[in-house]
């Protein structure tokens, strides 16, 4: 055997013929009958269209493939957001019944606790009281312009017509005054003529040329003359007195037209009196509303359909206005908020359908782009990022997506603000 090996490597060239045979070799494996096999099928005309056939459907598999994982952007970093609506107190008071526990769902307009109404309700009865009183006081107040416009303008009316009555009498009394003038001074002359006769007739009686008789006629003559002289001058004197009755008569007659004259003024000031009483109306019947505003919020309702959570009130506390007793998550208006890294933004467009994913459930629910926020997670964070340093590294940032439910998606109220969720938009 070793002898026939080196005669082999001496004379390579030799033909197989001639060459020495070795010991016959143990038969092939089965493999080499499969490569043999393989070979004669490989260079068949069928198997190399089967062949093509099969690369044709695997670029076409891997073409569907990479549209498919190219015809959304998903994310895991998103949750389920909703109305987180606190309950206060609009009015302060002592909480007579609590009627919700946690996690109770209620429907909006379902009374959650009820404030002791006692105090509030004494004072709607005040309200109505104060009301009723000053409604009356209006009413008397707007009789009161009709009345006052009326007594003034007849006030008016007489006090003109007494002024000229005044007038007339001023000259009546001028004129009887003239006349008593006149006949003073007819007096006065009678009686100067009377005098100057009793003269004369002295003389003659003393001289006996007259008879006793005619001396004392003309002695009685003097005496009346005189007498009507002071008969005149007091009715003179009257007349005069009359003249100033009168001027004092039209003086306070002016000063009572003056008077009459301001009644637009007094209407005016009816007027605002019963216009200040109508606002003391509305005033007080504001109150009242407001009274009844406050007794109606003795009662504590829900605003919205949902779950009740953080309740911290207790019955028994005494509760002030504003202070925070629970909550009602909102399960009708919830919605996803996804944060996208802001290269997956670039074919994001609002509208786009989207998947969601629920990890809590594993259902999947229908949705689209309600919109995309104005600014990134880290800039409306409490500490945002201060680019601005030398030690400064290139992050990715991430966009807030907010994508709401389509309608019915969310009628079975499973889903809760928190949960956490894998959206996938479809971006073609």
């Amino acid at each position: 055997m070793e002898q026939t090996t080196e005669t082999v490597r001496a004379n390579p060239e030799a033909p197989p013929e001639s060459r020495p045979q070795a010991a016959s070799p143990s038969p092939l494996p089965a493999a080499s009958d499969r490569d043999l096999r393989w070979r004669r099928a490989s260079r068949s005309p069928r198997f190399r269209r089967l062949l093509i056939l099969v690369l044709i459907l695997l670029l076409v598999a891997v073409f569907f493939l990479w549209r498919y994982f190219t015809s959304y952007e998903s994310t895991d970093d998103a949750q389920i957001d909703g109305h987180l609506n606190a309950i206060s107190a609009r009015i302060s008071g002592h909480v007579e019944k609590l009627l919700v526990e946690d996690n109770q769902y209620v429907q909006a307009g379902a009374p959650l606790l009820q404030i002791d109404a006692r105090d509030y309700q004494v004072a709607v009865d005040r309200a109505k009281a104060d009301y009723a009183d000053a409604l009356a006081a209006a009413q008397a107040a707007q009789v009161n312009v009709p009345i006052t416009s009326v007594s003034t303008g007849s006030q008016l009316t007489s006090a003109q017509a007494d002024v000229e009555n005044s007038r007339a009498g001023i000259s009546a009394a001028r004129q009887q005054f003239d006349a008593a003038r006149a006949q003073l001074q007819e007096a006065e002359a009678n009686n100067v003529r009377a005098q100057n006769d009793l003269v004369r007739y002295k003389q003659l009686v003393d001289k006996q040329e007259i008879s006793q008789q005619q001396y004392d006629q003309a002695l009685a003559s003097a005496k009346a003359n005189a007498a009507a002289v002071d008969a005149a001058r007091a009715a003179a004197a009257a007349a005069e007195q009359q003249v100033t009755q009168a001027q004092s008569k039209l003086a306070q007659t002016e000063a009572n037209l003056r008077s009459a004259n301001t009644a637009p003024q007094q209407v005016a000031a009816i007027r605002s009196r019963a216009q200040s009483a109508l606002a003391q109306v509305q005033f007080k019947k504001a109150a009242l509303e407001q009274a009844e505003l406050n007794l109606q919020y003795t009662s504590v309702v829900s605003p919205v359909n949902g779950v009740v959570t953080n309740r911290t009130v207790e019955v028994g506390q005494n509760v002030q206005p504003g202070q925070e007793l629970m909550r009602i998550i909102n399960l009708d208006d919830i919605w996803v908020t996804a944060d996208f890294k802001e290269t997956q933004l670039r074919q994001m467009q609002v509208g786009q359908p989207v998947t969601i994913a629920v990890d809590s459930n594993g259902k999947k629910y229908k949705g689209h782009v309600q919109s995309i926020a104005g600014a990134s997670g880290a800039i409306t964070s409490l500490l945002p990022p201060e680019n601005a340093t030398g030690n400064y590294v290139k992050v990715v940032q991430r966009i807030p997506v907010k994508i709401t439910f389509d309608p019915g998606e969310t009628r079975e109220h499973v889903l809760r603000p928190g949960m956490s969720v894998e959206p996938k938009v479809w971006i073609r």
